[in-house]
């Protein structure tokens, strides 16, 4: 939430029934107050040392404030420095009324903050960017500073005195300008020395003072962060946890699988929050289920700013915890996570009860921090009203008003949360040479781990090279060794005899990490001796971690040997669905030559252990890539096939058809043959009767001439040569921003995007998808018969030649046959709807043609 903090907000549009936010309500909605005004406790301005007393802990923590007003203002994003500085993104332009009036100043801001005095309180402030619109985000990195300011990336160098110098675009598509709650932010230096950000497609790289970019996942809406292992954390408004548990990278390979087991994953379930005061300024706290009857929230609704606990001043039973900021219900939840053979489950860590709550209305925590001292930070941006004017309704803003919960403004505390009575001791890395920075990798605290790996990474140091080695095979730290191992890569030295070592390492973890380091080696000399040692650990290692990351390794190499590593993982572990997940988004286009190998091993006579999964994910994704000759040949397949392995070879070609009550009610696109495929009439011929409906249902996937209802394909005009180019650049573009969420099938990502692929909203009327793209689209909107409760947001940034290029390329691919869209109608419908700022509903846009 920042975002649905910063992020749900409300323009005033003239009346005070019309607020924009009221859109999401059906029509009639009554928006009365479930607790009466004069029923709510008051919600004063406290000063930090009273704002302390307001916090209800769990037993044994405290709460230490760190830097407050006028130190600090409207902080929403903060980094601790090598030498300790405090660094810290201000969105001082943010909401200065409930209507929003005055928002688009450029007075954000990027400041520093030093504690001069040695204790562990800020007293300094300097002012390093100023003039920004909205800044949400920053990042230190090789000697400057990333800033976060939608539509821009900007790298700011740190010149001598802590001055910024001249700043340089890294990126000009970094997100939107029309709302926080739908921009890019949040930026992360990763364990694969990628840089992520949250709610953004595109991840960033500089290793050698080069800045590189490549397409991503999105993931989440306000701040990211990682677990020990790398794994990506996320969060939405509503969703207060989501885990990668495998790197996104591996699942983009085969367009034809469709699944995403191991991303976006929820292992908490619950999202129940137990706020310690009255929550009544909540946007629809109107609304059935959203407030309890004793004014508390009931659920997450700005679910913002996660972080994995990664230090070592908390109880050890705290490591690995995902803590949670909830500005809407002034408090921050924690949550227990569980691992087994790579598959997350977890919990909530109290019962009707939370880590930290405040009785102060005011409490906005909207991002929290590992620190070098093994404390928690908590960024505070604390004001009443923290909702957008985009999506403020109508009840919250009597509610702003009738309170006073608009002013004062530029407000803000930075707290940390400690454990015992004793201050936990810092440490800073900005003085320590290259050598003691080799050290640090060992350390227990996350903070020094990750900022001892960049600082190495960045400085590149050849002199470091053997100890960093040495340490990642010799340490009996299996975080030391893993850290170590990506820094090598990091600085372009891993090695094969280093490699070699790691892969026999006493953890899985460890062993993991060196088998997809392997990965670079396949195209050198020394790929076949990784490649052996590789293929004798698939039989070998049976470690859920290692034959995971095996199978996806072994689709980075053509080689024979990776092709019968592969067919070992599969012996083996097909029982986990992430490693089934990394088998098949390793077969690109080769699933009937595995599906063959599979059929004539004996291993593969019992549909247990997940076999019967696999068989019929390889059947799919042969489907999904529609060519004709290769799902004949599986129904071929199919015919020599007996039992379970026949049932599920079918059943995953006939995946698509879905019934209801003995009656088809979705189905796929055709695909056409020449005649009935051989396979299929033999088949029909079977006296099977495990078959059942199964042949019934392939007839709703393929057909040819002849067949009862048979439809000829239809005609599709060429693209002319002007719009060929349209096309062509409009592949790349789609795949560099729109895919992240649609994906490169066009088949959108459960939770997040609906299908582009035959969807009505593509391939009817520009006047409408022009518009969708231009001023962004808010559900609930139906697309293919399904209902998306979403918030697409603006790409009014594109130029018309880009959306033309985008639009024409959605309206021809995945077997679409729609008209180009033309720069000039871009430029004219850009025109005609300048004036409709806000996103379009589904009945708006039903009323375009």
């Amino acid at each position: 939430m920042l975002i649905r903090f910063l992020l749900i907000g409300g323009l005033f549009a003239g009346s005070l029934q019309a607020q924009l936010g009221d859109h999401k309500d059906a029509p009639g909605t009554s928006q009365i107050d479930p607790i009466p005004l004069d029923k709510i406790p008051p919600a004063p301005v406290l000063s930090p040392e009273d704002a302390l007393k307001s916090f209800r802990l769990q037993p044994g923590f405290r709460v230490e404030v760190v830097a407050a007003e006028p130190l600090v203002q409207d902080p929403v994003a903060m980094q601790i420095a090598p030498d300790g500085k405090i660094w810290v993104a201000e969105m001082t332009g943010y909401m200065p009324d409930v209507d929003g009036n005055g928002e688009d100043a450029l007075n954000g801001k990027i400041v520093f903050l030093e504690d001069t005095k040695g204790d562990g309180k800020m007293d300094k402030r300097t002012e390093f960017a100023t003039g920004l619109h909205l800044p949400r985000g920053l990042m230190l990195v090789r000697d400057g500073l990333l800033v976060a300011e939608p539509p821009h990336l900007w790298f700011y160098p740190i010149l001598e005195g802590n001055k910024a110098g001249q700043r340089i675009e890294i990126a000009k598509d970094y997100g939107n300008t029309r709302s926080p709650e739908h921009t890019a932010n949040g930026m992360q230096w990763s364990l694969d020395n990628w840089i992520y950000s949250a709610d953004h497609t595109t991840r960033f790289r500089n290793t050698d003072g080069e800045w590189r970019r490549e397409p991503t996942t999105t993931r989440g809406q306000f701040g990211l962060s990682q677990d020990d292992y790398g794994r990506l954390v996320y969060n939405s408004n509503s969703d207060q946890f989501r885990i990668d548990l495998v790197p996104s990278a591996y699942l983009r390979r085969n367009p034809d699988y469709r699944s995403s087991e191991g991303l976006n994953v929820d292992p908490i379930g619950s999202q129940l929050t137990w706020p310690v005061r009255m929550t009544p300024a909540v946007n629809r706290g109107y609304s059935k289920g959203i407030l309890r009857p004793d004014g508390t929230l009931e659920k997450f609704t700005a679910a913002c700013g996660p972080v994995i606990y990664r230090g070592d001043n908390f109880p050890a039973e705290f490591q690995g915890n995902p803590f949670v900021c909830e500005p809407a219900a002034n408090m921050i939840k924690r949550d227990i996570l569980t691992e087994t053979n790579g598959v997350m489950t977890g919990r909530q860590a109290y019962e009707k009860s939370e880590f930290l709550g405040s009785m102060d209305e005011r409490f906005r925590p909207v991002s929290l921090k590992n620190g070098p001292d093994g404390a928690l930070y908590i960024v505070d941006m604390y004001r009443g009203n923290i909702e957008h004017k985009l999506f403020v309704t109508t009840y919250l803003r009597r509610q702003i008003k009738a309170r006073n919960l608009e002013q004062p403004l530029h407000c803000g505390r930075i707290y940390r949360v400690v454990y015992g009575p004793d201050k936990p001791a810092g440490e800073l890395l900005s003085d320590l040479g290259s050598a003691q920075l080799v050290a640090k990798l060992a350390s227990p605290k996350g903070w020094v781990r990750d900022t001892a790996q960049q600082l190495l990474v960045e400085r590149a140091n050849p002199d470091v090279i053997p100890a960093l080695k040495a340490q990642a095979i010799n340490s009996p730290n299996p975080l030391a060794q893993i850290h170590s191992l990506w820094t090598l890569d990091g600085m372009q030295q891993t090695d094969k005899a280093t490699l070699l070592s790691a892969l026999d390492a006493k953890s899985g973890k460890v062993r993991s990490v060196a088998v997809q380091l392997c990965e670079p080696l396949f195209k050198t000399a020394d790929a076949s001796v990784l490649l052996a040692k590789l293929t004798t650990m698939a039989q070998s290692d049976l470690d859920a971690d290692v034959q995971r990351q095996l199978a996806f390794t072994f689709g980075e190499s053509s080689a024979p040997e990776a092709r019968s590593g592969l067919l070992t993982v599969a012996k083996n572990s097909t029982g986990n669905p992430l490693t089934r997940e990394a088998i098949l988004s390793s077969l690109a286009q080769r699933e009937v030559d595995f599906l063959k190998a599979l059929l004539v091993d004996k291993s593969f006579a019992a549909p247990d252990h997940g076999r019967k999964e696999l068989f019929a994910g390889l059947a799919q994704c042969i489907l999904n890539e529609r060519k004709t000759n290769h799902i004949a040949q599986a129904l071929t397949l199919a015919t020599e096939a007996t039992g379970w392995q026949r049932v599920a070879i079918l059943d995953g070609l006939a995946s698509k058809v879905m019934t209801s009550k003995g009656k088809v009610v979705s189905k796929p696109k055709l695909v056409y043959f020449a005649a009935e495929p051989e396979g299929l009439a033999q088949l029909e011929k079977s006296q099977d009767k495990s078959l059942g409906n199964r042949l019934e249902k392939l007839n709703h996937v393929i057909t040819w001439p002849g067949q009862p209802g048979y439809v000829a394909p239809p005609v599709i005009r060429p693209l002319t040569a002007d719009e060929q180019a349209l096309y062509d650049a409009g592949q790349k573009t789609f795949s560099e921003t729109c895919a992240a969420c649609h994906q490169l099938t066009g088949l959108g990502m459960a939770g997040l995007a609906p299908p582009l692929a035959d969807s009505e909203w593509v391939l009817g009327s520009e006047q409408r998808l022009v518009r969708i793209v231009l001023a962004g689209l808010h559900g609930p909107v139906k697309v293919e018969g399904k209902s998306y409760d979403l918030e697409m947001p603006s790409f009014a940034t594109f130029t018309d030649e880009q959306i033309a290029q985008i639009l024409t390329y959605i309206r021809r691919e995945w077997e679409h046959g729609a008209n180009p869209v033309k720069v000039s109608s871009v430029k004219a419908i850009r025109t005609a709807a300048q004036k409709h700022e806000e996103a379009w509903s589904e009945a708006e846009l039903l009323k375009i043609h």
